[in-house]
């Protein structure tokens, strides 16, 4: 208000001033003029004066106010600036801490004993080995379990390679060497060489095999795998078979190299369809050019880098008999991706619906390039996608050189775990997803099992519960390519034992647990040149035996003398043959024991070049009852059956039977 008042004054004067100045000007003038002069330059002087009084008195409350504000702020800085006050220190009661005990590990003790020579089996392998160091000298050969005569009792079919044709024209050949397959029966635990007059008295470079019924006429056919044309032989029943291998059409090209191969209804059709592994493009002629060299002098055996990869074959069965190869069409076919060659140097191959869709995937694992997840999508076809699913690499992103390769439920049916057995200074892998789902990692460390598998060159491997627990084990047979690779590293050794490693379940420290000879025998870990491995039950006794390979050499079978009064029960089924393979290859059985749920699927094709026995086994440790039996057969229909007795062997049949 101050400020207002004055301005209002000085415009109200000189109005009344000048009416004063106006009549006195009437008068005189002169005298008029220099008094409103005068007037003027006061005014002006006086209005200058109250403008400066104006400016002065605001400028001085303008800085009390910035003193009160810069007041305000450095107090309220003090303020939130001041340390809290050190709360008062209360002194809490902890909870005891519990520590969660686990039970001391304790492998049992069961012995396997070498019985080969006891029950009849003189099978030597020919490898056709001379001196020159051929790759395909190093592979073979592989092993079937069949009951090709129908009598319960498992058969065992051995693989045979031959002397190579042009030492026997030049006669470097062994003559007196085994030149044909092995075909031995089974009676009541003791074996006869039946191979003259079976039919299988063949001789071919071969590899491996795989058994099925193709024809769904009750009886299990053979396919053998080969360096140059498979053959297929069907089973007539009383021991014979019969080569079909033109008119199916499942030869094969002569230039290839098929290894790892099974039989599975990839497409619900009730028949079953055959995948084979083809390793790399081989010659003589390009295998003696690339002259491997060990360090310090002498031909080795060549690598698989400096051959390339083939594409596998998947043929469809068109139920007459025939095969038609659908392996393009069907996706199974990969290149590289940044060459444009074909990628897969395959050696074996695992079958199992991984993603619960009903239809089964393959899993196949390779020599130094990638391992590959074929995933079924039910309408024929398949999508590759190991690398997705993390089964192509290890945890490094490196390839290694896989050969054998199991898949088998893991810790109270939870997970899958995809064992494969790979070369020297390479762990064996174990990659475990959660069940039905495609998403694996690599546990090989944390399970125990890579660490005590590092130095070994697994070949052979499969998934068994050898002591009845309840939980599958694992057996490894192992074996290196060169005789005298511990000249070049002392680590190695040509023969190699065996290693079987005992589950002790997921909740201890190390969940598989490398056996030692006092609790397994020196029998089963006695080094050879290992190669092919399959498990049966032999001796018709509840456990499982175990049968293993070695090139050029003699196999060895190994009983297994459990002796720790656990239960077991054992299932054969038997499909339909329209709606189910009769073989019922593809099917789970489930039982339910004590509340727990335990599955096991029917499927031969397991380890490598080799197919073990059609019958599942369960091992029940202590319990002495079954609750209930439950069949998935391979068209998806289940099938109740009920409670079981315990320590037997049930045949079930398709339910339309």
């Amino acid at each position: 208000m101050s400020l207002i008042a004055p301005r209002s004054y000085i415009e109200l004067k000189p109005r009344f001033d000048r009416g004063e100045r106006q009549f006195d000007a009437e008068s005189n003038p002169s005298q008029a003029r220099a008094n409103m002069n005068k007037n003027v330059l006061e005014n002006h002087d006086e209005t200058e004066h109250l403008d400066d009084a104006a400016i002065g008195h605001a400028f001085r409350i303008s800085l009390v106010a910035i003193a009160v504000l810069v007041l305000v702020g450095a107090t309220a800085v003090y303020w939130f600036s001041q340390p809290e006050a050190t709360p008062e220190v209360r002194e809490t009661k902890l909870a005891p801490v519990k520590i969660r005990e686990v039970s001391p590990v304790e492998i049992p003790k069961v012995i396997f004993t070498d019985v080969t020579d006891e029950v009849g089996i003189d099978f030597v392998h020919n490898n056709g080995a001379t001196g020159d160091k051929l790759l395909p000298e190093t592979m073979g050969g592989g092993c079937a379990v069949l009951d090709f005569d129908n009598d319960g009792d498992q058969d065992i079919l051995f693989v045979n390679s031959k002397n190579w044709d042009w030492d026997v024209e030049n006669g470097k050949a062994d003559e007196a060497a085994t030149q044909t397959m092995a075909l031995y029966r089974n009676d009541g635990g003791q074996f006869s060489d039946i191979t003259a007059g079976s039919g299988l008295d063949v001789s071919a470079y071969a590899m491996g095999a795989a058994v099925g019924d193709y024809d769904n006429d009750g009886n299990v056919d053979v396919f053998i795998t080969a360096l140059g044309n498979n053959r297929l032989f069907r089973n007539l029943g009383e021991g014979k078979f019969e080569e079909q291998t033109e008119s199916a059409g499942v030869g094969g090209d002569q230039d290839r190299w098929s290894t790892g191969a099974g039989w599975f209804d990839y497409d619900n059709d009730g028949d079953l369809d055959l995948f084979v592994a083809n390793y790399v493009q081989w010659t003589r002629q390009y295998d003696q050019a690339q002259n491997f060299q060990l360090v310090g002098g002498g031909r080795a055996y060549g690598r698989p880098q400096n051959f390339e990869g083939t594409f596998p074959y998947l043929y469809r069965n068109e139920g007459d008999g025939k095969f038609t190869d659908v392996s393009a069409e069907a996706g199974v076919q990969v290149r590289n991706p940044a060459t444009g060659v074909q990628l897969a140097k395959s050696l074996g191959v695992a079958i199992c619906d991984l993603d619960e869709n009903g239809t089964l995937d393959l899993i196949v694992s390779n020599d130094t390039v990638q391992n590959l997840l074929f995933r079924n999508t039910g309408d024929g076809k398949f999508q590759e996608f190991g690398v997705l699913s993390g089964i192509a690499f290890d945890s490094g992103g490196n390839a290694r050189g896989a050969m054998g390769i199991d898949i088998a439920p893991l810790r109270n049916d939870k997970a899958m775990a995809v064992a494969i057995g790979n070369f020297s200074n390479e762990m064996t892998a174990l990659y475990v997803s959660k069940r039905g789902r495609m998403q694996f990692f690599d546990e090989a460390i944390s399970t125990g099992l890579g660490p005590n598998t590092r130095l070994e060159l697994t070949f052979g491997i499969f998934y068994f519960d050898y002591d009845l627990d309840g939980r599958v084990d694992l057996f490894c047979a192992n074996g290196h390519l060169e005789e005298d690779i511990n000249r070049v590293q002392p680590s190695q050794h040509y023969e190699q034992p065996p290693q079987l490693f005992w589950n002790a379940g997921s909740t201890q420290g190390t969940e598989f647990v490398k056996v030692d000879a006092a609790h397994c025998g020196d029998d089963l870990l006695k080094p050879m040149v290992g190669r092919g491995a399959a498990y049966l039950d032999f001796d018709n006794d509840g456990d499982l035996d175990v049968l293993v390979t070695a090139t050029g050499r003699k196999p060895r079978l190994l009983r297994n003398d459990l002796d720790l009064n656990y239960h077991y029960v054992r299932f054969r089924l038997r499909g339909d043959g329209e709606q189910s393979n009769r073989d019922a290859i593809g099917a789970w059985v489930e039982i339910t024991v004590g509340g727990q749920v335990f599955r096991k699927q029917v499927m031969p094709t397991r380890s490598y070049l080799s197919q073990v026995e059609l019958p599942v086994t369960f091992g029940l440790a202590d319990a002495e009852s079954i609750d209930n039996v439950t069949i998935q057969w391979p068209d998806g229909q289940r099938q109740n059956i009920g409670a079981v007795d315990v320590d037997q062997t049930h045949v079930v049949k398709h339910f339309s039977q």
